[in-house]
């Protein structure tokens, strides 16, 4: 695979680049070394493209996951979430919260944070602007980098897979918040 787009939210390019230089090598790495072909194995049940073969984001993520893990010392982070029972209404049945919920980030090395995401544009605007603030708060992550397809690269998964050029525009549009943490968006294709 290669990269085809790169998008600085928040000034994320320079900073992730000027504090991780050997990290960024790393990831560029990563990427490389998928070769795309190899998770082309999702046979299509939908209406619009009935039995055409398509990338399988399951397969692709298990690529990437094999991947930093062969790069070493890449690690996912898992925080525990426990909710609030206070905010219920007084006139709502308590019932006991046994959630077992988690977030996690897929990868970490020195306080750089790393999310792949082959899936809806919500995850990836998720990624960007709240799991990456949360991960930063705890203490977990400094920067973020987020690696989605573009479009040419989604047109060849499943309906619905958000890309690059979209998430670009959400986030140029949103703007940025004084919570948000330097972000390099990298778009990328087979």
């Amino acid at each position: 695979m290669r990269i085809a787009g790169v998008y600085s939210f928040n000034g994320g390019k320079e900073t992730v680049e000027k504090h991780y230089p050997n990290l960024v090598t790393e990831v560029n790495d990563v990427i490389k070394a998928i070769d795309a072909p190899q998770h082309k194995t999702k046979k299509s049940t939908e209406k619009t493209m009935m039995g055409r073969m398509l990338y399988s984001p399951t397969s692709l993520n298990k690529a990437f996951k094999k991947a930093f893990d062969e790069k070493g010392d890449w690690q996912p982070i898992r925080v525990p979430c426990t909710y609030a029972t206070t905010h219920y209404l007084e006139d709502y049945t308590n019932r006991v919260l046994k959630s077992g919920a988690f977030r996690e980030m897929d990868f970490v090395k020195n306080n750089l944070g790393i999310e792949v995401q082959f899936g809806k544009y919500a995850f990836m605007v998720y990624n960007v602007c709240a799991k990456m603030t949360i991960f930063h708060k705890l203490g977990h992550i400094n920067h973020g980098i987020e690696i989605v397809p573009v479009k040419a690269f989604a047109d060849e998964m499943s309906s619905g897979v958000s890309y690059f050029e979209q998430f670009v525009w959400d986030l140029e549009n949103r703007g940025v918040s004084n919570i948000d943490i330097p972000v390099m968006i990298l778009g990328i294709d087979v």
